[in-house]
């Protein structure tokens, strides 16, 4: 019985032991050995003095390693962190501090990289996955192939326990970390699995960071049926079409803007034995999945909306991909989605109303952020009277509409996020950002505009403290270093003043209207 999340490795062990769990380069996995080498690196990570919910983060990019760091985490009673590995210095220490996490899970390269904060973090332990990084001695280093051993006793607790912390964007502030219980996990992969009908044959090619919940599902579908999971960070858009020929991929997702990327490729007959292809992170241009269908030309769609805070919500059957462009289809097994007034009674058909999540995938909230987690953890709208304990769902803050068949169509957001290249991106932290990269810079205002390749291209507006003198160039130049590539503005203007609402407030709203304007679709 899948109770913990690692026991998506060990049931599968059992009745898979020699299909390959994980193929990654030229050196596929079993299940056998995946599950061995969980075992030997909990009982690690016990004798480095991991105690019950201790924070595990883990810098790397798709690598086995990075798979097993997860899994030994769960199994020794830990809480894992997987951290996006494009982010730099400043970003990973937001999250090693939010969490604050004790043991550091990474290569010698990123540590090199991360040796500037560290000191101003609570990270006691460093594990690295290659080799020891000279000159740094700051805090123990400890090599992932060789770390102590000691006997590991039966997993404590219950599946409610929290398995994992995800750090995502919301409209304001840093990142939060929404956290993952293990019934969370296990259950979202159990009702994924079951609607895309995986089964221990598949190979399902894992493109998208292992931070973002829609790229750990890739993998969690696998292990559940004892499928094969192949670990690709590609460098050129070309490699992708190598990976799926060369495994023979079955399964494939991604987000538009990458989509929109590996359709401008030329697949041939790479693409035949793919059974079914997803998406999730925005919505599906029509001429895109028109050029999916016809290179996949075996393959079924899979139209899908998440939330990371419920892991997943909804998808449209392939069967109905033609009848209802543009749906967002129905609530995944397992799972009840609602859409309600601002009262928390349910809308007419067609009438617009915010997405209510409700289930067992109901994340546990946002770590360290009480306010926040009130905010978009609410009692659930009732349906029966008597209940003493009232049952939290998500909010979601997205706008959507019922037809009068139940299926969703996606009408907007309630707040200001920014959704670019599939990742949830705060205007405040790119705004924050500015101000970190110059002092030149007095007022800075970021906002989404509609973008064919993006999903959403980041703009922004900027005041500059009088007898400055910087340009737009050099202003880009700096913020490249300060935010990883997906956060990088695709369009940046330098004005006199930024307009104000009546109470003196920036007017968020009308400069966003006007760069919608300026650039959407440009």
């Amino acid at each position: 019985m899948d109770c913990f999340f690692h026991h998506l490795i060990a049931n599968s062990t059992r009745h898979f032991p020699d299909h390959p769990a994980l193929l990654y380069k030229q050196s596929p996995l079993s299940y056998q050995q995946l599950h061995q080498a969980v075992e030997i690196t909990a009982s690690g990570l016990a004798s480095l003095g991991l105690e019950r919910y201790d924070r595990v983060a883990i810098f790397l990019p798709k690598t086995p390693e990075n798979i097993i760091s997860m899994l030994a985490a769960s199994r020794a009673g830990g809480v894992f962190v997987p951290v996006n590995p494009v982010l730099k210095a400043r970003q990973v220490q937001h999250i090693l501090n939010d969490c604050q996490t004790r043991i550091l899970i990474t290569s010698s390269d990123r540590l090199k990289g991360l040796a500037e904060i560290l000191p101003e973090t609570g990270v006691t332990q460093v594990i690295l996955t290659d080799k020891p990084l000279e000159g740094f001695d700051l805090l123990p280093q400890h090599l992932f192939a060789h770390l102590p051993m000691q006997t590991m006793p039966r997993s404590p607790g219950t599946d409610n326990d929290m398995a994992a912390i995800l750090y995502t964007s919301g409209s304001t502030g840093l990142p939060k970390g929404v956290v993952l219980s293990h019934r969370n996990l296990v259950c979202g992969a159990h009702s994924v699995a079951s609607y895309l009908k995986n089964h221990q044959q598949d190979v399902i090619l894992a493109l998208l960071p292992l931070s973002f919940d829609y790229g750990l599902s890739q993998v969690t579908t696998a292990f559940v049926v004892g499928a094969s999971c192949v670990l690709l960070d590609y460098l050129l858009p070309n490699d992708v079409i190598k990976a799926v020929q060369h495994h023979q991929v079955t399964g494939l997702a991604a987000v538009p803007p990458l989509w929109q990327q590996l359709m401008a490729l030329n697949w041939q007959d790479a693409g035949q034995s793919v059974r079914y292809f997803t998406n999730s992170g925005g919505a599906m241009p029509a001429p895109t999945l028109a050029k999916l269908r016809a290179t996949f030309s075996n393959a079924s769609p899979y139209l899908m909306y998440g939330l990371t805070e419920a892991f997943r919500s909804t998808f449209l059957p392939p069967e109905e991909v033609d009848k209802r462009p543009g749906s967002m289809g129905k609530a995944i097994p397992n799972a009840e989605i609602l859409v309600v007034r601002k009262d928390g009674s349910e809308c007419d058909p067609e009438e617009p109303g915010e997405l209510v999540h409700r289930g067992p995938l109901v994340s546990l909230g946002y770590w360290n952020a009480p306010e926040k987690t009130a905010e978009r953890f609410k009692p659930a709208p009732a349906k029966l009277t008597g209940l003493m304990l009232p049952e939290l769902a998500v909010w979601s803050g997205d706008q959507v509409r019922k037809d009068a068949d139940g299926y969703l169509y996606f009408v907007g957001r309630n707040d200001e996020m920014i959704k670019t290249s599939g990742y949830r991106v705060s205007p405040m932290e790119v705004e924050e950002a500015c101000y970190e990269a110059s002092t030149d810079i007095a007022e800075a205002l970021a906002c989404g505009v509609p973008d064919p390749m993006l999903g959403q291209a980041i703009a922004v507006r900027i005041v500059l403290k009088p007898g400055c003198e910087e340009d737009k160039d050099s202003i880009l130049r700096l913020l490249k270093r300060q935010l990883p590539n997906f956060m990088h503005p695709k369009w940046l203007e330098l004005v006199a003043e930024l307009p104000r609402n009546p109470n003196g407030k920036v007017d968020r709203s009308a400069i966003s209207k006007e760069l919608k304007e300026t650039y959407g679709n440009a």
